[in-house]
């Protein structure tokens, strides 16, 4: 059972299904899963005990379903890059441009009784494909790469080339999360107008299934893989200095 004191990255890397119950309740478990549930929920105005009953209940059924948890810690880094590229990275690639072209012609059909909210949600969106094409292009080609390098031979060079990366990372993906949640802000959670015909109902969906891949996607970089990261890092560190007291 989880309590108020768990820290939301640590929470769903034990349960993953609970990044639904915190995004619920609009709490940031991937850039800012450092936090605590209390602390999180009484900055974002929910009741904490509210969100651990609903994440006990989220949590009681799953485990009644005996479903799996893959235990990433137990894997390589390469084994977690290539997952997040293969699964993550794939989504947005397919994504993305699709998505774009239903964001535009909702603006188009729809901007002439919402426009001051379309073209917000056209200005955002578009800002966070760009930042987020040029971010995959980042981790596929540089810094997952480096990564894979460092667990397999490392070096202080490299040591110091990665860590500047992930701090790097870390920036954009805050950055992204940032504009997805201003998208929901600006749509008041995504609700229709009276009027929305079912390009615009589908593209709020298509919009909000991105906002939950894509915090699952930073979720398993800043919570387990950067983390891991770190402390293959420390080991390292203590080893060298081992050698040169």
């Amino acid at each position: 059972m989880f309590e108020q004191t768990d820290r939301l990255g640590e929470v769903v890397v034990q349960f993953p299904n609970a990044g639904r119950v915190f995004q619920r309740f609009g709490l940031d478990y991937c850039c800012r899963g450092n936090r605590n549930i209390e602390e999180a929920a009484r900055q974002e105005g929910v009741d904490p005990m509210e969100v651990v009953a609903d994440l006990n209940a989220a949590y009681g059924l799953t485990k009644n379903e005996k479903q799996q948890v893959h235990n990433w810690n137990m894997e390589s880094l390469q084994a977690l890059t290539d997952y997040v590229v293969n699964t993550h990275h794939a989504y947005l690639h397919q994504t993305l441009t699709p998505l774009g072209e239903l964001v535009t012609k909702i603006l188009q059909v729809h901007g002439v009784h919402h426009g001051e909210t379309l073209e917000q949600v056209h200005h955002l969106y578009n800002l966070f494909k760009m930042d987020m094409e040029e971010h995959l292009i980042k981790e596929e080609e540089v810094e997952f790469p480096a990564i894979v390098r460092y667990e397999e031979y490392p070096d202080q060079g490299l040591l110091a080339r990665v860590s500047k990366g992930v701090r790097e990372l870390e920036v954009e993906h805050r950055e992204v999360g940032d504009l997805l949640r201003e998208i929901r802000r600006v749509t008041h959670d995504y609700k229709l107008p009276e009027d929305a015909c079912a390009t615009f109902s589908y593209t709020y969906k298509k919009l909000q299934e991105l906002e939950e891949d894509t915090f699952r996607h930073v979720h398993l970089e800043n919570n387990v893989l950067f983390p891991r990261l770190e402390a293959t890092v420390a080991q390292f560190t203590a080893e060298v200095e081992d050698v040169h007291p």
